[in-house]
């Protein structure tokens, strides 16, 4: 969904999405996915209940007279038939149909502060229950591999934003927003990351040389954003498609594609790696990561313990078979 597209939904909604950006501080991108999600939840709706706009195509679903006392009527029961058309008509995994509750949650909570219901009908909401998974990461020698993949025309830059992934674990729209005045003279970086928030990134000595190697052939004439660090091909702020795009390149190329690593999974592997090898404690990893709970890093603690548990099972000895309880045959 393009923020554009914001007028064609109902205004409680419109009024919601200006809160969060004007008040909130909420990332735009945060808010076009909320809302994608409550577009999607009022055609929904709005189908639901008047059964003739069913001769319609869904996305056709006109939307934008839904008002709040609309939004007031609904039930819980609407939510689940919601959820449910997610599952069946849409194959939503649990964690896309888990964000949508959140959003919805979220809205009503807002109408509900703003005094324009009594009582938010989705308070009680319940949320998909969520398989829980380790992350994916690469391990220390395909991390290797990957940085020695690099070549070609950009290979200057593209190494500084592999090395900057591995090294710093930013995620991709932290990278993508970094500023040439960003950097410190105390070797230093401010990125700023989810919620607008900063945070302080710390340049190690692989960084800073893959930084002032890049900064050596970086172009300076006729660029568009004189501010932006990494450029794309067309002298222009780089863009999350264009670096998602390079990473999955170099991933095929190393041999590592197929095994679900993806650039998020760079972060992750960062972290991973910080923590196996550098004996990082999981106070200070949570500050590199910018997380907002500690339950969020904590994930990487599993990890290790999965780890120990299959060298465990690993032991050779662990496939010899316990010897029968004849003790019965001794009475």
């Amino acid at each position: 969904m393009r923020k554009e597209e914001f007028v064609t939904l109902p205004l409680p909604v419109q009024d919601y999405l200006n809160y969060l950006l004007g008040v909130k501080n909420k990332s735009e991108l945060t808010v076009l996915e909320y809302a994608s999600d409550l577009r999607l939840f009022s055609r929904f709706c709005a189908r639901r209940h008047n059964p003739s706009l069913n001769t319609l195509p869904f996305d056709e679903t006109e939307i934008f007279s839904l008002d709040i006392v609309f939004f007031a009527k609904l039930r819980l029961t609407d939510a689940y038939a919601f959820l449910s058309y997610c599952k069946d008509e849409r194959k939503d995994e649990a964690s896309a149909r888990a964000r949508k509750v959140t959003s919805i949650k979220r809205f009503y909570k807002y109408l509900e502060t703003q005094a324009l219901i009594n009582d938010s009908p989705m308070k009680n909401l319940e949320s998909p229950k969520l398989k829980k998974s380790l992350p994916r990461y690469l391990t220390l020698e395909q991390a290797t591999t990957l940085l020695a993949s690099v070549d070609g025309k950009n290979r200057e830059r593209d190494y500084c934003i592999l090395t900057l992934f591995l090294n710093c674990g930013m995620r991709l729209s932290e990278l993508v927003s970094i500023n040439l005045s960003d950097f410190t003279d105390s070797g230093t970086l401010v990125v700023t990351g989810k919620g607008n928030k900063e945070r302080t990134v710390y340049i190690n000595a692989s960084c800073a040389a893959a930084i002032n190697a890049y900064l050596r052939v970086r172009p300076v004439d006729g660029v568009a954003d004189k501010e932006a660090l990494f450029l794309s091909s067309h002298k222009k702020r780089i863009s999350p498609k264009t670096v998602q795009h390079l990473v999955n390149t170099y991933l095929e190329k190393a041999g590592l594609s197929g095994y679900g690593f993806s650039t998020h999974k760079l972060r992750h592997t960062a972290a991973t790696l910080m923590y196996q090898h550098g004996g990082v404690d999981v106070l200070l990893l949570k500050e590199i990561l910018g997380h907002e709970n500690l339950s969020t890093t904590e994930i990487y603690t599993h990890i290790v313990s999965d780890q120990l548990r299959a060298a465990i099972d690993s032991n050779p000895l662990n496939a010899l078979a316990s010897p029968e309880d004849d003790s019965s045959e001794k009475r």
